[in-house]
Formats: C-alpha cells, structure tokens, sequence
C-alpha cells in the first residue's frame, strides 16, 4: 500500500483539551473552486466550529475559510455551511451515538489527503472542570520530568 500524502491545513487543539475523543472518523467536505484554493494557501479555522446532523446529513457551521483575493464574483461565503460526505452507515453509527446524553460531533483537523480535502471529525464527550485540571497537572508533570531528563543529561 502506498504511503498516503498527508498536507495538514487547520488543527482545532481546543477539541483535545474539551472533550474526551472516543471515536474518530474521516469525512471529504463539499466545496467549490475557490474554497479549495483559498485552503491549499492555509486560510482555514475550525476553532470556532461544530457539527451537526440533519435530515440524515452531516453538516458543519461556523468553519471559516477566507475568500479568495483572486476569486471575485465566484467566492463564497466564509462562514457558509458546508456539508460532509460519509457513508450512511457511518452517519447512522454517529446519529445512535449522539443520541446518548453528553455526546457530541467535534472537528479535529482538516488537512489535504492527495488532491482531496479532508476532514477529521471526533465522536466526543464533554469534560468536567476536574478533568481539565487533572490533564493540566499531567502536562506539568511530564515537563518537569522532561526538564530533569535534559538537566541530567548535560553533565
């Protein structure tokens, strides 16, 4: 099997730190000429964005890709609604699951994939203030440690 080309365009690292990602999935999004132009130049955020499902179709809204400056009449909305494609299995599988109290569909990153733009979405769980203090401890303490490690190393 080949190895896949991988182009990262926008990472959403606040999805980490909110919610604990149980399931991930990887979604194509739908859109046109000049949103794809606008993202090979890495003009995309996701921080602000959320996914739901509608009518048996998975929508994402507030994803903001900058026009286009050479686009004119033909860019689109930056904040418009744009839609994924995923099997309907999938959909199905991720509908059941939200169905639950405290789940959640989360954007992860979206990044090139060959020529194709991709998205990767995360079944989510939301964390407890606790939680969040726990993961920052964490972080802390393996610093720390990696700080020892590097002081020991030098003499």
């Amino acid at each position: 099997m080949a190895k896949e080309n991988k182009r990262m365009i926008a990472n959403n690292k606040k999805a980490y730190f909110d919610y604990f990602i149980e399931d991930q999935y990887e979604a194509g999004i739908s859109l046109a000429g000049t949103e794809v132009k606008s993202l090979r130049m890495g003009r995309c955020s996701i921080k602000e964005a959320f996914i739901r499902i509608e009518k048996g179709e998975v929508f994402v809204y507030n994803m903001h890709i900058s026009p286009y400056e050479k686009g004119n009449i033909f860019n689109k909305d930056p904040l418009r609604v744009k839609k994924l494609l995923l099997h309907r299995h999938e959909i199905r599988k991720l509908e059941g699951q939200i169905a639950q109290k405290g789940y959640t569909i989360v954007p992860l990153n979206v990044y090139f994939k060959g020529s194709l733009v991709k998205m990767e979405i995360g079944l989510a769980k939301g964390k407890k203030l606790y939680d969040k203090r726990q993961d920052i401890a964490k972080k802390d303490q393996r610093r720390e440690a990696e700080k020892q490690f590097k002081v020991k190393n030098l003499y």
